[in-house]
């Protein structure tokens, strides 16, 4: 009588999409320049300068089945550019709800103008690579 050995790696169902949760990501970049309010005008960051910005959307959610996929990432590249696109080469504290263009503002800014056309908006990144900074917006 052979002895079945089971190897906790191997031994297993294939996974298959339905029933998992996923995560699509998209990102992109954008320049623009703010100054914080309230800082006098010797202080670095009460002068106006700029940054480039990188964003990046997550989408979560299950596939959906008539689609076979969580969200048309066409979809989500478009909603990504279109809100980019009011933020690129703009003084961003001249932008209503970003008087103080905050890492942790512009990344709400960005998910409350997403939602809207990304329900299963999971989660905004914003980041500023050459300063090796970055914030995480989760949702």
């Amino acid at each position: 009588m052979a002895t079945e050995l089971t190897n906790a790696q191997t031994d297993r169902p294939a996974l298959t999409v339905e029933g998992q949760t996923f995560e699509i990501t998209k990102a992109t970049f954008f320049e623009a320049a703010h100054r914080m309010p309230g800082r006098s005008a010797d202080d670095p960051y009460g002068r106006v300068h700029g940054h480039s910005f990188r964003v990046e959307i997550t989408v979560a959610g299950e596939v959906k089945p008539e689609e076979r996929w969580v969200e048309d990432l066409a979809v989500v590249t478009g909603a990504l550019e279109s809100v980019t696109s009011r933020l690129d080469h703009q003084l961003l504290n001249e932008i209503e709800g970003l008087e103080v263009p905050t890492l942790e503002n512009i990344a709400v800014w960005i998910a409350n103008n997403l939602r809207p056309i990304l329900p299963n908006l999971s989660a905004v990144t914003l980041a500023r690579p050459s300063l090796e900074e970055r914030c995480t917006l989760r949702l």
